[in-house]
């Protein structure tokens, strides 16, 4: 019981922190899960998919209201990746734990310094337009043509990481809407959502088969409390300038992923 209970708070601010940015839920739930619930890292990957997926559905909710969804776009890119999702899924469950969360360190290192590096690209934006929101100052460029190469490509390393690491992909789908197909960051961040859902589902289905187990009352309480608070971080992220949501983002992912090195070099957990 006292774990279903860390479980709904913890869900709770995973689900703020995804509806938010659109993105970050996987890449916070895996190590809350096999660090704080004590899950295996290969059955914490799969518990992620139903989590983040469940979460996306959630937030999608005020995007809608709010016509921040990119339909096309997102169900596009999300079934552009799910070759790679698939893949990734089967080659998860042959990476030793250890491996796979040092793998993770790694991922979550790089995604913090990229989040940094677009976060202060987004402050300049907003200083440019004399402190207009960022998702107007965005929205006055004309998107851009789809070059379905790198854009084939893109969707299909997103959902290699799904499918391997049991995240969202959000934190890579986000700086592709905006910088590759001049998408605006408030829309990329709903249309982010439905890409999520798509590699979630085709995640899961391609672990059909194997032997991951899945703790289900303790993943249904996660995922339960992570779309409650999916439903209201995307309304408080509103009153917030982007560019500093990315860099609590960022600051957070950087002490998850030293945390997760040193776990691993003292050896706790896996």
């Amino acid at each position: 019981m006292d774990a279903i209970l860390v479980a709904l708070l913890i869900g709770l601010a995973v689900g703020v922190v995804v509806g938010a940015l659109g993105a970050g839920g996987g890449i916070l739930s895996v190590p809350i899960l096999v660090y704080a619930l004590g899950q295996a890292p290969h059955s914490a990957s799969a518990s992620s998919l139903v989590i983040v997926g469940s979460t996306a559905v959630a937030g999608l909710a005020h995007h809608i209201r709010r016509e921040t969804v990119d339909w096309r776009t997102g169900l596009t890119f999300g079934l552009l990746g799910v070759a790679g999702s698939f893949l990734g899924s089967r080659l998860s469950v042959r990476v030793d734990g250890r491996v796979l969360m040092g793998l993770f360190a790694v991922m979550l290192a790089m995604v913090a310094v990229a989040m940094f590096r677009q976060a202060f690209i987004t402050r300049r934006i907003e200083r440019r337009r004399s402190g207009e929101p960022v998702a107007t100052a965005v929205r006055r460029r004309p998107a851009k043509k789809w070059k379905w190469l790198p854009i084939s490509a893109l969707a299909s390393a997103t959902g290699l990481l799904t499918g391997f690491f049991g995240v969202g992909g959000g934190f890579v789908v986000v700086p592709v809407l905006v910088l590759v197909l001049g998408v605006p960051m408030r829309t990329a961040s709903g249309t982010s959502l439905v890409v999520m859902v798509v590699a979630s589902i085709s995640g899961l289905l391609s672990r059909i088969g194997t032997d991951v187990v899945v703790d289900w009352p303790l993943t249904i309480a996660f995922t339960i409390a992570s779309m409650i608070g999916g439903v209201f971080g995307g309304p408080a992220a509103s009153r917030v300038k982007t560019w500093v949501l990315m860099v609590v983002f960022a600051v957070l992912l950087a002490l998850v992923a030293v945390f997760v090195g040193v776990s691993l070099a003292l050896g706790i957990a896996t």
